[in-house]
């Protein structure tokens, strides 16, 4: 046995091989336990206002009422929830989930065109959204089966300071567009009604769902990972199993910076440190370094989670250096690839380790994790978590010996059950042993390290967040003067790659900055091309497939200043 999992040998002391799936038996549960145990400790900060566990019961207990006993919504419906980190997700969430609801969780930043495929596609009945994104649900609501809208702002739950905030966003920094949604109806409006309701007794098992995770498609198309209550408490219990040792149940302070609704967070910060009864410090604009200094000097953290453009923003910010880093002892990359020069850099500020972690929206997410007594990076993304099997597969679907590089194959109790109504691109990449495909190359140690080699193959990877290709491309040729196009990501100092479009012109007039206004119409920030380059022909293959993989070596051996 230890032959075919050489990483037993290598896990830290105390962490087992296997997990108890049957600990719990939903998401709920896990709450449920967590909201009776640490009731009076404090479980999010934001702005200044921390909310203690017994609070944040008491509120989605009364989100839940309002959901099942106003709304009349069941097991099953889904909602969508379209939301920074703000103390309104975790209620939302949790009152969701407490109710049987699906959650689909939604980006805000996403154009009109994305929102409308998203909620058409999960068929969410209801949206929770910050006032901020209101104006692009505007757009597309009538389009789509959604029937109940909970709006709110950045300072409902701050009270008189959240009023000042909610005033400033709006008329002074002018970050709140009109918008009209006659029938919505406010957070604190929907709270106050679902409290006169009592929760209905819901029935949950591991079968069913809690999430519907939306991933880019190599089709370009998101599709939505079906992850459920199974996926997700095996996958708290794996990661809650693996930092289980390090970490004390009531006194950790998690910085949670990567948005909420993102698999990675979600998982490790939103509700691995629920159930260990830690403080979700919520970071509602990570991009404001200097206000996210201000913010870590202020939390006595004991760990944080990002990716690497994170970590390097934070090392480039004045006055991160002079943070108190004293109760700090867990920091955990994932998403993108750590870069060996930010980690080493991370080391010699915060006396921590910056351990990577690799997982994937379609294994809830976590599948591998570095030993968190590492004593220095090490470029791997670590050992399979317990209860997990990794492999590297030929092309033609063999087991690799040890060493050798091909397809990294993932199979546990945190795989997901398929893709939302998409049958053919679930067999894809999910086989009837419950191997997962995740598309990149990879090799394994004799220790059971992990490495990646390379990535999906044409997969851009912007601050840790996927981009594919083929959606930036079928956007693209639906301008009328493009008559080619390619899109490839080239690596970028600030967000690890950035896409770059290779255009080949129906109209001879079309200019980079109208193309790219084009672009910024039509895709969420991270998926707009900074670099585009006109060229007179693409390379293609002999049935006149568009090369990328050509384009994106000639990028690679063209000197930096090309």
């Amino acid at each position: 046995m230890s032959n075919e999992r050489p990483w037993l040998a290598h896990y830290p002391e105390g962490v087992p091989a296997q997990i108890d799936l049957h600990a719990y038996a939903s998401v709920a549960a896990v709450l449920e336990e967590a909201f009776a145990k640490f009731r009076d400790r404090p479980a999010f900060h934001s702005f200044g206002k921390e909310l203690s566990y017994g609070q944040i019961d008491e509120l989605s207990r009364q989100f839940a009422g309002y959901l099942t006993g106003v709304l009349k919504l069941g097991k099953g419906d889904r909602i969508a929830i379209m939301m920074p980190n703000v103390l309104q997700y975790p209620i939302a969430l949790f009152g969701a989930l407490r109710a049987g609801l699906v959650v689909v969780n939604t980006n805000p930043m996403y154009t009109a065109r994305e929102l409308k495929h998203q909620l058409e596609d999960a068929g969410a009945k209801a949206i929770v959204v910050l006032d901020n994104f209101a104006a692009t649900l505007q757009q597309v609501v009538a389009e789509t089966e959604v029937e109940h809208i909970v709006t709110t702002g950045i300072g409902d739950l701050l009270g008189l300071k959240g009023t000042l905030i909610n005033f400033v966003l709006k008329h002074i920094k002018k970050m709140v567009p009109d918008y009209r949604l006659p029938h919505a109806v406010r957070f604190r409006d929907a709270l106050a009604q679902g409290a006169a309701h009592p929760v209905p007794k819901v029935d949950l098992g591991h079968d069913d769902l809690a999430f519907l995770q939306y991933t880019g498609g190599t089709t370009g198309v998101a599709k939505g990972a079906m992850l459920s209550h199974g996926n997700m408490v095996a996958n708290m219990l794996q990661a809650g199993a693996w930092i289980g040792t390090n970490a004390k149940p009531g006194e950790e302070v998690i910085i949670t910076a990567l948005p909420l609704y993102h698999i990675f967070s979600l998982t490790a910060n939103g509700l691995v440190f629920t159930r260990l009864g830690g403080l979700n410090w919520l970071i509602t604009n990570p991009r404001d370094m200097p206000g996210f200094v201000k913010e870590l000097k202020k939390s006595r953290f004991t760990a944080l989670t990002g990716v690497n453009t994170l970590f390097n923003g934070l090392l480039n910010t004045p006055g991160f250096a002079e943070v108190d880093f004293s109760r700090l002892h867990l920091s955990l990359g994932g998403g993108m690839a750590v870069q060996r020069a930010v980690a080493e850099r991370w080391k010699k500020v915060t006396g921590v380790t910056l351990a990577e972690a690799y997982g994937l929206t379609e294994t809830s997410p976590a599948a591998c994790i570095n030993p968190l007594d590492l004593k220095d990076y090490n470029s791997s993304i670590g050992l399979p978590i317990p209860s997990t099997d990794v492999a590297i597969w030929s092309e033609d679907s063999q087991p690799l010996p040890i060493g050798e590089v091909g397809e990294l194959m993932v199979k546990g109790p945190q795989v997901m059950q398929g893709y939302w109504k998409r049958p053919d691109e679930t067999a894809k990449v999910l086989g009837a042993d419950g191997w997962l495909h995740t598309g990149d190359i990879a090799r394994m140690d004799a220790n059971g390290y992990v490495y990646i080699v390379d990535r999906k193959k044409d997969m851009i990877l912007v601050s840790g967040f996927n981009v594919y290709p083929n959606e930036v491309e079928d956007i693209v040729m639906t301008h009328p003067g493009v008559a080619e196009v390619a899109a490839v990501g080239v690596p970028d100092e600030h967000s690890g790659e950035v896409v770059k479009l290779f255009v080949v012109r129906k109209d001879p007039n079309l200019t980079v900055e109208a193309l790219k206004e084009f672009c910024r119409e039509n895709l969420t920030g991270y998926k707009r091309p900074k670099l585009i380059e006109f060229r007179d022909a693409l390379p293609k293959s002999n049935v006149g497939k568009i090369l990328r993989r050509e384009l994106r070596d000639e990028k690679k051996a063209a000197s930096p200043a090309a």
